[in-house]
């Protein structure tokens, strides 16, 4: 039995109630956190809502460190993280899933304004700095991409997630500036998690589904009708996805931290 975390986002706020889901509260040292957990396929999945239940905390409120933190503590060995995004890709499809692999999140910083990092007490012994070879672990990457195919579900292998600070949306020059940077699709959250995950050496991956496209990446923006109705499919499709590769993880399967490694300033 593997132990998998679970990050949802906006329209996905709670796994499968066939699940028998139990709800924990976990006190941590930044902030309590809410989850569910529930046996699947034979492993323990742990399920944060990012946003609260019914979307109560906008991006600018959502409690990074305590999430992964809470993940960790209750024994998660990898975390695989759910967003819908907004496309900066024009010939990019909506309504369909995207495995990144690489980021773009050059302010690593929390929603507060304080940097992205568990190593905030000087002397920490096990304070060091990340050093990503890639942000996205290339181990759940291909998982998820595979369970996609098995679901007979189209999918997007590779992109840059962009992230940015919200809760506002961005201008058209912040897009294109975005876009000029190697951009494919952006949104408001999913930056501190990546770094935090690996300041704790979980391996993590970010499953992305765009809902609309960035602002003047089309002569016609999205339609709100369009935007909602992708909202309700983000949560059914990315749901089948995560089944499909707990289903197709083998009790003894290695998930390993590869995307780099913590240079400890002790030990």
């Amino acid at each position: 039995m593997r132990t998998v975390g679970l990050i949802t986002g906006s329209g996905f706020y709670e796994i499968d109630a066939e699940l028998a889901p139990v709800e924990r509260r976990l006190e941590t040292p930044h902030g309590e956190v809410s989850l569910q957990e529930a046996e699947l396929a034979g492993h323990r999945l742990l399920a944060v809502a990012r946003h609260g239940s019914g979307h109560e905390l906008l991006s600018h409120l959502v409690r990074h460190r305590a999430n992964i933190w809470a993940l960790r503590e209750l024994g998660a060995e990898a975390i695989v993280a759910t967003s819908v995004v907004g496309v900066m890709d024009a010939a990019l499809p909506l309504a369909t899933p995207i495995v990144f692999d690489e980021l773009y999140f050059p302010s690593n910083r929390l929603p507060d304004g304080s940097l992205a990092t568990f190593f905030a007490a000087p002397g920490d012994p096990e304070r060091g700095h990340l050093i990503l070879s890639t942000p996205f672990s290339p181990t759940l990457r291909r998982r998820l991409a595979d369970a996609a195919r098995g679901e007979e579900i189209e999918v997007i292998e590779g992109g840059c997630y962009a992230h940015v600070d919200g809760p506002r949306f961005n201008t058209q020059a912040e897009i294109a500036a975005l876009r000029a940077a190697g951009g494919t699709a952006l949104s408001q959250t999913c930056g501190p998690e990546t770094v935090l995950a690996a300041e704790l050496e979980l391996p993590f991956a970010l499953l992305g589904f765009g809902v609309d496209y960035a602002n003047g990446v089309k002569d016609q923006p999205t339609s709100a009708e369009e935007l909602s109705d992708n909202l309700v499919r983000h949560s059914a499709v990315a749901s089948r996805i995560i089944s499909r590769m707990l289903t197709d993880l083998a009790p003894d399967a290695e998930l390993p931290f590869d995307t780099g490694f913590v240079f400890r300033m002790e030990g």
